[in-house]
């Protein structure tokens, strides 16, 4: 008896330890039930705007629109700024038949924030799209804690914990509804609308591209799909890498939001997505080639996860580095696509009658070891050339002098006020809009801007002239480069130039104050390490 009121000692202490550390663990997170208001009065002066009966100014025909959006795909990773890596003659062929921008920037160094941005010419931070949408958050210390100490999340860093939005809240994330979008103007002005590939500002009702000016929808929701079901055919090469988000990425890829939908219907897509995506594309021209339209294309090339036709692949035998040649195989097949679609719009006789953009979201994803962005510092997420500086062009044949190389900078939030001014749209007064008439500037070789910013959490950066100031608000660090001498951001200038740099951080500080806090949390964070140099951006 008095081993086992000994046991008994032992035994229930342990008992209760354990019960009290299950507790802890599996004790639900505070949560944040605040759904997302939309602003009242943008969304009043939206619903008036686009009530409002248009005057025909048009004399001739007007204007087809057509976006061709790459997903993180690196500047020197194409033959257009003479990166040796991959030849990429369409693309090549489209800059020299109008305009090549040298100094092209995303409006945000990751995909979502970029796209709110492209597609209402506003920086994105004005109306609370700083971070990457939330799918999911921790539900529990377990979760929480063993994303923070017990998985290799490599660069990607959990921040302190905070109360996360529900399953409610987080339905109200994406697009402010009160946002104008190209397409809503488009439609306004009676235009066919389309949107073919990846979507990612929102995946509830309300958010939708159907929601937001579309006629037309093919392709995902989310930041990610696979190309093609893997292991469904012999001719594809799957390459997959080390790092914790490309397990999710080919755990996800197809189900849920990654589905491929045509409109509202999931459909079981074996077809190549790249390539099916072009074939869209020509189908929805030749649907409307007798009447105006816009079609935004937003690739997923090359976004992981890699996977490529072999017939692309094999076009790269010397390349013995496999993550590479996939990579490069990818973009190959991005070039091939926007080729098909530019021989769509010849063949149908509407070259001279169509504007077209092709831009880059964000720097090419170095985290994958595929690419580099050298020579320039950085990449996706980061605030350094390599993560905003993107490979930019545009071409309107009669409207644009062939072989235009326009030397200052300009942002993907030009794309709107472009396709505003190519509309003949007038924009609401009710809020500010950033961008620029890119045809008007180029041919007038005039600046475009004065000053580029980004934020992201405590990360910012501005450009200036050939100034450029960044700040890494963990670290409280301030860099501060001359691009036009120094593209690379080898040589900090900031000790030497005190002026400059309060200069430049006034004129930050004076933009933020048009900005609003960002609508949801940001759960991570990434971290880039440049030797004694440490940088962190919120994502």
């Amino acid at each position: 008896m008095a081993k086992i009121k000994f046991k008994k000692k032992i035994v229930f202490p342990i008992i209760a330890v354990l019960f009290l550390i299950a507790l802890f663990l599996f004790w639900p997170l505070n949560t944040n039930g605040k759904l997302i208001e939309e602003n009242k009065k943008l969304a009043e002066g939206k619903k008036a705007f686009l009530a409002e009966k248009v005057s025909d100014t048009f004399k001739g025909k007007k204007p087809n629109i057509i976006i061709l959006l790459a997903d993180d795909l690196g500047k020197y990773d194409i033959s257009l700024y003479g990166g040796k890596s991959t030849p990429t003659p369409q693309i090549d062929s489209l800059a020299a038949s109008g305009a090549t921008f040298t100094q092209g920037y995303a409006s945000s160094s990751i995909c979502s924030p970029s796209r709110a941005g492209l597609i209402t010419g506003r920086y994105q931070e004005r109306f609370g799209h700083e971070y990457q949408p939330g799918d999911r958050y921790p539900k529990n210390n377990l979760e929480y804690y063993a994303f923070k100490y017990l998985i290799n999340t490599n660069n990607w860093k959990l921040n302190p914990k905070i109360e996360y939005p529900n399953e409610a809240s987080i339905a109200t994330q994406g697009l402010p509804k009160s946002e104008i979008t190209f397409a809503d103007l488009a439609k306004k002005q009676g235009y066919s609308t389309a949107i073919i590939g990846k979507w990612h500002l929102g995946h509830n009702k309300g958010f939708f591209p159907l929601d937001r000016g579309f006629d037309y929808h093919y392709g995902f929701y989310q930041a990610f799909s696979l190309y093609i079901p893997e292991d469904e055919n012999p001719d594809i090469i799957n390459h997959h890498h080390k790092d914790f988000t490309d397990k999710t990425i080919w755990g996800n890829g197809r189900v849920g939001i990654g589905q491929i939908r045509r409109d509202t219907t999931i459909i079981r897509e074996k077809a190549y997505l790249t390539e099916k995506f072009a074939e869209e594309a020509e189908a929805f021209i030749d649907k409307n080639k007798t009447k105006p339209f816009l079609l935004y294309v937003p690739f997923n090339a090359p976004h992981t996860p890699f996977q490529v036709r072999k017939k692309y692949y094999d076009r790269f035998p010397n390349v013995k580095d496999e993550n590479k040649r996939v990579y490069f195989a990818m973009i190959s097949a991005l070039d091939d696509a926007i080729g098909r679609i530019r021989a769509k719009i010849k063949k149908e006789g509407l070259e001279e009658n169509t504007l077209i953009f092709f831009a880059s979201d964000n720097g090419g994803a170095d985290y994958t070891f595929a690419t580099t962005n050298a020579p320039l510092k950085g990449g996706k997420f980061s605030h350094f050339e390599g993560g905003i500086n993107v490979p930019f062009a545009l071409s309107w044949k009669g409207k644009i002098k062939p072989n235009t190389v326009y030397k200052t900078p300009v942002s993907t939030l030009d794309i709107f006020s472009t396709v505003a001014s190519a509309l003949h749209s007038d924009l609401p007064k009710d809020r500010t809009y950033d961008g620029v008439d890119l045809v008007k500037v180029v041919n007038s070789n005039t600046e475009a801007h004065k000053n580029l910013y980004w934020r992201s959490g405590d990360a910012k950066a501005i450009r200036s002239g050939d100034w450029k100031l960044i700040i890494s608000g963990k670290t409280h660090e301030k860099w501060l480069y001359n691009i036009a001498k120094d593209q690379s951001e080898t040589t900090d200038l900031a000790q030497q130039n005190p002026e400059k740099v309060k200069e430049l951080q006034t004129a930050l500080q004076t933009w933020e104050k048009g900005l609003i806090k960002p609508l949801w949390p940001n759960l991570t964070y990434y971290e880039f390490d440049f030797g004694k140099q440490k940088y962190f951006v919120d994502l």
